[in-house]
This record gives structure tokens, sequence and C-alpha cells, in this order.
């Protein structure tokens, strides 16, 4: 019986944090301007080749049909609505990193991370010009509660 409360004890304590990260990233997120204003929904989920991917659901702000204009490539003139914006992330440890997240406004993709803030639970993203991170910035995305 010791055995038993002893294994269900290193169970809650040791994988709890094994579960905690990235499944907690799973969901749909605000997506936060510099002004606090929630542009978009958007759904990160594990697409079928093991990655973690971000798509927009809803856009927020200005018109809900507008394109893409300063995408390059396959993605030029293509909704926003729809779009997979987030793509290419592995879990590190208690983050996503490895992907590319990009910025729909200016059409320009960045290396990203992705992690949950333990003391608020919201979403770190940050999306950097260098894969180490150092050149770049971060948001905070807020999760979509009961929709």
């Amino acid at each position: 019986m010791k055995r038993v409360i002893n294994l269900l004890v290193a169970i809650l304590l040791f994988g709890a944090p094994l579960f905690a990260q990235p499944s907690a990233i799973v969901g749909k997120w605000y997506t936060i301007d510099e002004d606090g204003n929630r542009k978009s929904v958007v759904q990160i989920y594990k697409a079928q080749g093991g990655s973690y991917e971000g798509k927009i659901e809803i856009l927020l702000t200005g018109d809900p049909e507008r394109r893409c204009v300063n995408c390059t490539g396959a993605k030029q003139n293509l909704k926003i609505k729809g779009m997979i914006v987030v793509s290419g992330m592995s879990p590190d440890g208690d983050k996503l990193s490895g992907g590319k997240i990009l910025d729909p406004a200016n059409g320009k993709e960045y290396n990203c991370t992705m992690s949950i803030d333990k003391k608020s639970g919201n979403l770190k993203v940050r999306g950097s010009l260098d894969k180490s991170g150092i050149i770049g910035r971060n948001q905070t995305w807020i999760r979509v509660v009961n929709q």
C-alpha cells in the first residue's frame, strides 16, 4: 500500500509539469496590440505531423474579409481570416519553439517561441529576427474563455 501511495505522489509531483506544457498552449487566444486592444482570435493546435500551428479564426478589428496584401509567396492576397500564422512549432521543455510566426500587417515572418506565464496564465509570444531570440519583441495573448 505504501508503494502505491508513493507512486501516486511521484506522479502528482513529477508528472503534472510534463502535462502542463505545451498542451496548455493549445486552445484559442486573443492577440493583443500595443494599445492593449484585442485584434484577433488565434486557435493553437497540434497539427497532423506533430508540430503545433496557429490559425486566425476571427478578426476583431477592421474589415473581417481583408487580405494579406503585404504577404509574399503562397500567402500573398489570401484572406487573413483562416490563415495559418504560426507554423512549425515543436515542444521544447515547457515551451514551444523552432517555428515561425507571420505578422499579416507587414507580411513578414519571424522566429517564434511561446510559453505560458505561470503567474497570469497568459501566453507569452516572442517573435524574433534571429533564432536565438535576442532581436525581437514580445506579445502577451489572453486565453479565450467560453467561445
